[in-house]
């Protein structure tokens, strides 16, 4: 019979009682970094020696809360309060990374409710793999380079703790009996931490309030551009431009050296000391691409994200460069159905259309009817497939005609979607750059001559859309549209 094995832990702490929230995020700090600590001197003592007689474990911190009134809290928040009486959790991780969303959020919810939170270590284990991601000089080994291997000696990922039951409405109560107070676990979160290094070539610290996706590289190089001319006014409030490979310049003459490889997902962040300036993802072509980047960017709790690339439009009465501001969505894009079912309706919201179409006369110098020259409101289609031009034409282009569709793109949908699952303000603008219906391709000749002229104010449009929405208190923009009658209080 073999011995049972002995397992290592950092000191035993208990929970203690917060009435301050600043005071409460302090100590997950400190129980994070003990308790990572444990593990690094653990995975580094490991590496030297090649061998372990024991198993090393640390635990995320967590907040907990008990309410025990049916009193209601604050109506004019969407967030901030527990839906119903009982003990609510969420396991934290990097909460120097998520100082002021957890500072905000634990202080609605004393201010709520008028109880205190506890804080203390959690009964869930942090994985080795991310307990060291953080630290450049260490790399984790892949299994069989160690004499050892990770799993005998510390807890590693578990994809039982890294699933989406909490957001998509489907989890169950912890083993305590408690409910859930935040969106995302931990360990969910640093997986998608570390997933956004991964594709973007930046560190999730340099991500912004305010998300643009594009389909198309030429944005990025009109954002650096943008970027730029807002350094060289300090009355702008920017400090900084961040591109991938964590370079990052703080005046508009900064020298940006090309990595020799973009990752997937090529990411940039015009910064402001507040964390609410403009991140700009170019997320490349597909619904694929468009739910990976969401999945990840989505545990950073955005204030907004926008949709701003290129369309096929659908009415004879469009011209190219037209903008189409959407206000549903048909979605033929297929990768959320098993998350978000196709019947579950994503509605516009009302405070991210007034700030687009503003943007957009404001840009244009059009207004009123004028307007109408240039943008159409209406579906966007998302499909899966790039050349559904050649399919069997009463398939999908009848879905189109029947589902009153003016544009058609790859991405918007998903986005759209996402936002609306994760509970991330959407919005679409999108600028058409064909019609496939009406004969007019998409060629060589006809896309560099249309990029050149419209792609700078588009760009232009979908910044000064997030400046409005950042001048928005945040109980405006974050709609109850996009909250559940049983939703964490956590945003």
């Amino acid at each position: 019979m073999n011995d049972p094995v002995t397992i290592l832990t950092p000191p035993p702490s208990a929970h203690d009682t917060f009435t301050d929230p600043a005071a409460a995020v302090a100590r997950l700090e400190q129980l994070y970094a003990e308790a990572t600590g444990f593990l690094l001197q653990k995975f580094n003592e490991v590496l030297a020696n090649g061998r372990a007689d024991t198993r090393f474990r640390a635990f995320y911190p967590e907040v907990r809360i008990t309410v025990t009134s049916h009193l209601k809290a604050d109506s004019r928040l969407s967030f901030g309060h527990v839906s119903s009486p009982g003990t609510k959790v969420a396991t934290i991780t990097r909460p120097d990374l998520f100082r002021n969303y957890l500072t905000q959020q634990i202080g609605l919810l004393m201010r709520n409710h008028g109880v205190p939170v506890q804080i203390g270590p959690s009964d869930t284990p942090i994985p080795v793999h991310f307990a060291v991601a953080g630290q450049p000089e260490v790399t984790i080994p892949q299994e069989g380079a160690l004499t050892i291997s990770l799993r005998d000696v510390f807890d590693v990922p578990s994809l039982e703790s890294m699933n989406d039951d909490i957001v998509n409405g489907t989890a169950k109560p912890n083993p305590d009996g408690s409910g859930h107070l935040a969106p995302f676990t931990a360990q969910r979160v640093d997986y998608s931490l570390a997933r956004l290094s991964h594709y973007t070539a930046t560190a999730p610290e340099h991500f912004q309030n305010h998300v643009l996706f594009t389909n198309y590289q030429f944005y990025v190089d009109e954002f650096e551009k943008v970027a730029r001319q807002m350094l060289a006014d300090p009355a702008q409030g920017y400090s900084s431009f961040v591109a991938p490979g964590n370079v990052e310049i703080t005046t508009a003459e900064g020298v940006i050296p090309p990595l020799a490889k973009l990752p997937q997902m090529p990411t940039y962040h015009l910064k402001r000391p507040d964390g609410n300036g403009i991140t700009l993802v170019n997320i490349g072509v597909g619904p694929s691409n468009a739910k990976t980047a969401t999945d990840h960017i989505a545990v950073l709790r955005p204030h907004a994200w926008l949709m701003v690339g290129h369309c096929a439009g659908l009415r004879n009465s469009q011209s190219l460069g037209d903008f189409v501001l959407a206000h549903a969505y048909l979605r033929e894009d297929h990768v959320l159905d098993d998350d978000l079912p196709v019947w579950v309706p994503i509605p516009a919201l009302a405070e991210v259309q007034v700030a687009l179409q503003e943007a957009v006369a404001e840009i244009t110098r059009l207004e009123g009817y004028e307007l109408k020259r240039i943008m159409r409101t209406g579906t966007v289609a998302t499909i899966d497939n790039r050349n559904w031009e050649l399919r069997d034409q009463s398939g999908p282009v009848q879905r189109l005609n029947q589902s009153r569709a003016v544009a058609l793109d790859m991405e918007s949908a998903t986005i759209a979607a996402n936002g609306f699952r994760f509970r991330v303000p959407y919005g679409t603008l999108l600028c058409v750059s064909d019609k496939p219906l009406h004969g007019e391709l998409k060629l060589p000749g006809m896309a560099t001559e249309f990029y050149r002229t419209q792609v700078a104010s588009h760009l232009l449009i979908g910044v000064r859309a997030m400046e409005k929405l950042r001048a928005m208190p945040l109980e405006r923009i974050h709609s109850r549209k996009l909250r559940s009658f049983d939703e964490t209080a956590f945003l």
